[in-house]
């Protein structure tokens, strides 16, 4: 095979590109994941993460744990949409899954969710006091423990 400009032979070794019947395979695909791996390999490239130092799997593994983590944070909110007889999430949902899991709650401590409101919580000085048949039987036990302290100090 030679070049008609320059008429010499092209002889490269290495790499010649795909063949024309091969299909285009995305690293996504390559690794199993909906979330776009060259694309953030793309911003770790260009923002301030190191630069052109970066491997070639640590997109790979940023698309992934991002992908756990809203697989995650989906399935509670829907969970929680299910709770309240609702179809479809919406920011309520999202804070009550988040709030209500300890590690989410933790990782995203400091995240404000629009419209998402407060988690329900009463303190338990504010509830009410108990049934009062169940205030008299702590009375009597408290009474008859003072009694029998007194009366065996009354023997010695």
């Amino acid at each position: 095979m030679s070049s008609k400009k320059t008429g010499r032979k092209d002889n490269f070794k290495g790499r010649r590109g795909r063949t024309k019947g091969e299909k285009v395979i995305s690293r996504s695909q390559r690794a199993g994941l909906q979330f776009p791996v060259g694309r953030l390999g793309r911003y770790l490239r260009e923002g301030k993460y190191g630069g052109d130092r970066q491997g070639a799997s640590s997109a790979v593994y940023m698309a992934a744990v991002l992908e756990y983590l809203a697989a995650e944070i989906l399935e509670l909110a829907g969970n929680a949409a299910r709770d309240n007889k609702k179809a479809r999430i919406i920011p309520r949902h999202l804070q009550l899954a988040i709030r209500n899991d300890e590690e989410l709650n933790k990782l995203l401590s400091h995240v404000v969710i629009a419209y998402g409101g407060v988690i329900p919580n009463i303190h338990k000085v504010l509830l009410p006091k108990t049934a009062k048949g169940d205030d008299k039987d702590k009375k009597k036990t408290k009474s008859s423990s003072r009694r029998s302290s007194t009366k065996a100090s009354q023997e010695f």
